[in-house]
């Protein structure tokens, strides 16, 4: 069973290279904008030594906190790109081998639907945020070497003012909590795709998204309530463990006047216990389960002769 997982999920990455691509070509652009920004920057001589001679000036924790608020909106770019190869890799997953028929030559094999779709499950809500996630980890690295450099070149002491104050261990295990439970949380939509992927003849975004829309207005028109609203937009938009409230500062627009470096921790604002403890974590992860198991029966007996 776990041999057969390990050669399903190696096949799922190697039919969708988005899965490693999409994450490379995003650290690729981030970084070619660090190097732009840096060279647009240092046209302007005098503000620079002038920032510089500040940067060196201030406490340690508000130079941690500049670093990792700019780290953490990197990974949020790169979990924004993650959420969408997670849903059109759902979507696609079961239609594309109906489209081109080879689902015909895998059911030749001694593999059950529930493996096949086992698979697709785990690559969907563990294989892509990992593999996003070492991408993203390996771009923080590349900025902050670039960064150095470019603090070097221009006087500054890069060691002060980059690498002593950052603090990747707490950022990166941040990360990998938050890459293992948000996708977990978002388990119901990801079941929901992988299951209209079993059935949709064409367009599997429309018919997998329309749903997503066209209730919630529905019950608010028709009943006054929004509780496929809350189930399903709010759930989705809000999970309960992003709640970094120390970088409210690039909202308000200036650093706060107090601050230790124990308030720094990202980790101790990730309450694990809190989210594994809800009943609606529990729901949706019964939700998806109950989704997969639509897709096992659809996969199993569907007619695939159109």
């Amino acid at each position: 069973m776990i041999a057969h997982q390990a050669t399903l999920v190696r096949r799922e990455v190697w039919e969708h290279p988005a899965i490693w691509v999409t994450p490379v070509v995003i650290a690729t652009i981030v970084s070619l904008l660090t190097l732009t920004g840096q060279v647009t920057v240092s046209a302007f001589g005098e503000a620079v030594n002038l920032a510089i001679v500040g940067a060196q000036n201030i406490d340690e924790a508000h130079r941690a906190l500049v670093l990792s608020s700019v780290l953490l909106v990197v990974s949020t770019i790169f979990a924004s790109g993650a959420g969408i190869i997670m849903t059109f890799y759902s979507l696609d997953a079961l239609y594309a081998e109906r489209k081109d028929k080879s689902i015909l030559f895998w059911r030749s094999l001694p593999l059950t639907d529930a493996e096949a779709i086992l698979s697709k499950l785990i690559t969907a809500l563990f294989v892509i945020p990992l593999v996003t996630l070492v991408v993203a980890l390996v771009t923080h690295l590349v900025i902050l070497l670039f960064v150095g450099v470019w603090v070097k070149l221009q006087g500054g002491d890069a060691i002060h003012l980059v690498w002593s104050p950052v603090r990747l261990a707490d950022l990166w295990l941040a990360c990998l909590l938050l890459a293992v439970t948000i996708p977990l949380w978002l388990a119901p939509l990801v079941g929901w795709f992988l299951f209209v992927s079993t059935f949709a003849k064409r367009s599997p975004f429309l018919t997998g998204f329309l749903p997503i829309l066209v209730l919630p207005m529905l019950e608010r028109m028709l009943v006054g309530t929004h509780l496929f609203w809350d189930a399903i937009v709010v759930r989705t938009f809000q999970p309960p463990v992003l709640k970094f409230r120390q970088f409210d500062w690039m909202e308000q627009g200036s650093l706060p006047e107090k601050l230790d470096m124990e308030s720094m921790s990202l980790v101790q604002q990730i309450d694990i216990a809190g989210l594994f403890s809800s009943l609606s974590f529990w729901a949706g992860i019964a939700v998806c389960a109950l989704f997969a198991a639509a897709a096992i029966y659809v996969r199993r007996y569907r007619d695939e002769s159109y």
